[in-house]
């Protein structure tokens, strides 16, 4: 059983592939997330859980999730992540929450992908032509990591040094609390109210009022109100005026229509 989250297309782009190579199910664990919907996931095969990385890390909100929820049948479980640099401290962690759950960790693989956080300008965008070279890459990965699930062999993982972690967990817990603002989310005159991304905050934290959007605190950053928006009306601060709102589509898009 493959499950994953996704705001902006990366994760679940992997996820679809890899349950596809490996003859799965797949399922979105968004709603279950949005509704903390803890009915027990059964499977025979190894679980495959898919994440985006957020500073170095999976994103709190779906770690605290993953916590709580009821994995029967397997006991294995294989990690994939994905991010815009380095999975960072997110394998190591993934181990110790699958021990904690008194299941097996066979390993994770990490995939790299185009970055999507554009609501800080100490992240640079990844060029258009290095997001396909991305994005046609992972492809590849996938063959070869559904191989090894396959096979029941374990994915190699990174060594993660104590050091990691001392000097990763309190930059994200920092960060998570202190650099996350809603405050500086708006929707643009383009807003044409249709609620999509009140529908797709995993937090339930985007309300509409007056068929306009209103963010809530605390904000998990995961860019997928900003990258979801139809009408591209959402903005952040002017920090976003004139970046592209990344969604994996687009390029999917131009991917498939080069072939």
């Amino acid at each position: 059983m493959v499950l994953y989250y996704s705001s902006t297309g990366n994760t679940e782009y992997i996820a679809r592939m890899l349950a596809k190579e490996i003859n799965d199910e797949c399922t979105d664990l968004l709603e279950r997330i949005r509704e903390q919907d803890f009915t027990k996931i059964k499977s025979e095969k190894p679980f495959v859980i898919c994440a985006p990385v957020y500073v170095g890390e999976m994103p709190t909100f779906l770690r605290d999730y993953l916590k709580r929820l009821p994995l029967v049948g397997s006991r294995e479980v294989y990690f994939v992540f994905t991010d815009g640099g380095s999975a960072g401290i997110a394998g190591a962690l993934a181990k110790t929450l699958t021990v904690k759950k008194d299941m097996v960790f066979k390993g994770y693989a990490d995939f790299l992908m185009p970055s999507n956080y554009i609501v800080n300008n100490g992240f640079p965008s990844t060029p258009h032509d290095e997001c396909i070279r991305r994005i046609k890459a992972a492809a590849d990965k996938v063959t070869e990591t559904a191989k090894v699930i396959n096979r029941g062999d374990e994915l190699s993982s990174r060594h993660v040094s104590f050091l990691s972690k001392a000097l990763t967990m309190p930059m994200n817990a920092f960060w998570t609390k202190f650099m996350q603002p809603s405050k500086n989310f708006h929707a643009t005159d383009k807003c044409v109210g249709c609620g999509k991304c009140s529908k797709v905050c995993p937090l339930k934290n985007i309300r509409m009022e007056n068929k306009k959007p209103r963010w809530q605190n605390p904000c998990a950053h995961c860019m997928a109100c900003i990258s979801n928006c139809p009408a591209k009306a959402i903005e952040y601060a002017d920090i976003t005026t004139k970046k592209e709102k990344y969604h994996i589509k687009k390029y999917l898009d131009i991917i498939n229509n080069d072939r």
